[in-house]
């Protein structure tokens, strides 16, 4: 999605340098030999009036620039909505062409907007997709503020694991199973000391205890175990009612607070793509689950915007790159200078796809580290290659509209790879 975008050479050209307050903007008109300079604040008068001096031009027009945040949205939006041709411009490849133009490092808002124009007369952008023209924009909200809530709640825990528990509660940290349980938080809370648990009966706290504890545990089992190692407990002898306690209690409940929030964003990702096509492809491919999935069409939008798997490698940073000069050459690696995000999604379902039993990833990542194992660098080529091919499976279910089809992978003579296997056990090949 990288590759140069022809502009059309009797289009209107438009470069807009974006910025928090206002924007600089150059126009460029074919025959013309000066260019007019605009500033235009970020307000709906100044939006609308410069919409209204590109319509009155009547000429086809592009627009291009440098995405920056998420200021240039609104404007980028109403510019779409008026049937221009919005592009947008890589702040790199902005940096290395402004040196490269001017034979120095000082940047100012006006020579940006120069550089923008030139870089649209060469064809050095790429097509913006808005979000909300595309209908991905709740879903690309529902992802962030999941990705957010959950960095939150990792914290919180940290917080709770290497400070709280170690000196108020070092033991009870074995009963918590996984992190997605409320159970164990909400008896934290109540009890987040062992006095608070041994001034009662056994009998007692099972009592208290018993409608907090998990459901899928044996209840009495367990809150008899707790009971018995608050007993022995080496916890710092600090009361219940302790300021330091209810510190302990403010970080317990901001952790279920956001456990809860980070279930309310699941329930409403299924219920906004519950009978979506493409979501529930996805999650047939091993390694991909319902979060997954929605950070990969929250990032990637539509696939089939993506006429080669190669182009979604690219705009993943997956693609090989190497540095060569003269008889020089360096060594072929990622380029990375694609959507991060999407990359470290498709890095982390490749990791669950090769510890999941039969299926083609994990046949390939064997067969990737047959020679040694225990090499940490082939290990780790082996991991990109596991990430790549499952780039390459997610778009070409997406694409083709066809469900995904588990196999286990065989060798193929002259390294076709089969694409499933009959009844009678041929394989097809591609």
């Amino acid at each position: 999605m990288t590759r140069s975008q022809p502009t059309p050479p009797t289009a209107v050209l438009v470069a807009i340098d974006v910025a928090k307050l206002r924007n600089e903007v150059l126009i460029e008109l074919p025959e013309a030999r000066r260019r007019r300079r605009m500033t235009v604040t970020n307000t709906r008068a100044e939006h609308d009036r410069l919409v209204a001096e590109l319509q009155a031009l009547e000429r086809p027009v592009t627009v291009g620039l440098e995405p920056t945040g998420h200021y240039h949205r609104p404007l980028a939006w109403q510019l779409v909505q008026a049937g221009f041709d919005v592009r947008l411009i890589s702040s790199v490849a902005l940096a290395r062409t402004r040196e490269a133009l001017h034979n120095g490092w000082d940047k100012n808002d006006p020579k940006d907007a120069q550089v923008i124009l030139h870089m649209l007369r060469i064809g050095a952008a790429k097509p913006y997709h808005d979000p909300l023209e595309h209908g991905i924009n709740d879903i690309q909200e529902l992802s962030m503020t999941h990705e957010v809530v959950s960095k939150a709640k990792t914290e919180a825990l940290h917080r709770i694991q290497t400070h709280y528990l170690p000196l108020y509660s070092p033991e009870v940290d074995r009963f918590r199973n996984n992190t997605r349980s409320d159970w164990f938080f909400a008896l934290l809370e109540r009890f987040p000391v062992p006095a608070s648990i041994t001034a009662l009966s056994k009998e007692a706290f099972v009592a208290a205890a018993w409608d907090l504890a998990g459901r899928k545990v044996a209840k009495a089992r367990l809150l008899g175990d707790i009971y018995e190692t608050a007993q022995n407990s080496i916890a710092l002898p600090t009361p219940p009612e302790a300021p330091a306690i209810t510190m302990f209690r403010l970080v317990i409940a901001e952790a279920r607070h956001l456990i809860q929030q980070r279930d309310i964003i699941e329930r409403l990702a299924g219920e906004l793509l519950g009978e979506h096509a493409d979501f529930r492809r996805l999650q047939q491919v091993p390694g991909i689950g319902p979060i997954n999935a929605l950070a990969i069409l929250a990032e990637a939008g539509d696939l089939r915007r993506f006429g080669h798997h190669r182009q979604f490698l690219k705009f993943c940073g997956l693609d090989l790159a190497t540095h060569q000069s003269g008889q020089f050459r360096g060594k072929t690696k990622l380029s990375k200078r694609g959507n991060a995000r999407l990359r470290r999604t498709l890095w982390m379902a490749a990791q669950v796809a090769i510890r999941q039993r039969e299926n083609g990833f994990r046949a390939k990542f064997e067969r990737y580290v047959a020679k040694d194992r225990d090499d940490p660098d082939l290990r780790r080529k082996a991991f990109t290659a596991i990430t790549a091919k499952m780039a390459r499976v997610v778009h070409a279910i997406i694409k083709s509209g066809v469900d995904y089809r588990p196999f286990v992978e065989g060798p193929v003579p002259g390294g076709r790879t089969p694409l499933y296997r009959s009844r009678e056990g041929a394989s097809a090949t591609l």
